[in-house]
């Protein structure tokens, strides 16, 4: 619930730009930039807008769960985790109404990778995740993408290195740049 329904979340800030995948300490938001990322895709190209938007959910939901959102502010923890919830299932159900079930399912992998990376304390994993699942949604994944995720939930701790590798592989297949 927001400010204006009267409940105990009220709105905050509009979205951060664009950040990169964060090293060590840097503070980048984890997500940040993966709906603007994969609404410039290929697959997005016919609502780019609407991608973007439930994209922005979706990544809002996870900063719910765990770290700082930057659109809703609730004080209470439980109800962060419900609205976060609810904005996971929002912003999925969107994209199954826009028929893009290949995206459910790459955006079901991003949450449950990214659950993981934050269980494990690894921030930078998180936003690799996001990262390499906005090129999917945008473009498509690949054969590269699932071994890479594969890694990811063995806690390999090349799964961050691999995802990297996989996302740009896949702009670079599609832009025709190294």
């Amino acid at each position: 619930m927001g400010a204006r329904e009267g409940g105990f979340c009220a709105e905050g800030e509009s979205a951060v730009p664009y950040s990169p995948i964060p090293g060590p300490g840097d503070g980048a938001v984890p997500g940040a930039g993966a709906p603007a990322l994969a609404a410039r895709g290929p697959r997005a190209a016919a609502n780019p807008g609407e991608y973007e938007l439930l994209l922005e959910m979706i990544v809002e939901g996870s900063l719910l769960h765990y770290g700082e959102p930057r659109v809703v502010r609730c004080d209470e923890p439980d109800l962060a985790l419900l609205l976060g919830d609810r904005l996971y299932a929002l912003g999925l159900y969107r994209l199954a109404e826009l028929g893009d079930l290949d995206a459910v399912a790459e955006l079901a992998d991003v949450i449950s990778l990214v659950a993981q990376a934050h269980a494990q304390g690894d921030r930078a994993l998180a936003a690799a995740v996001w990262e390499a699942g906005a090129v999917a949604i945008g473009w498509g994944g690949s054969r590269r993408l699932e071994d890479a995720k594969r890694l990811a939930r063995a806690g390999d701790p090349r799964a961050r290195g691999s995802l990297l590798s996989a996302r740009d592989w896949a702009l670079a297949s599609v832009t025709g740049s190294p």
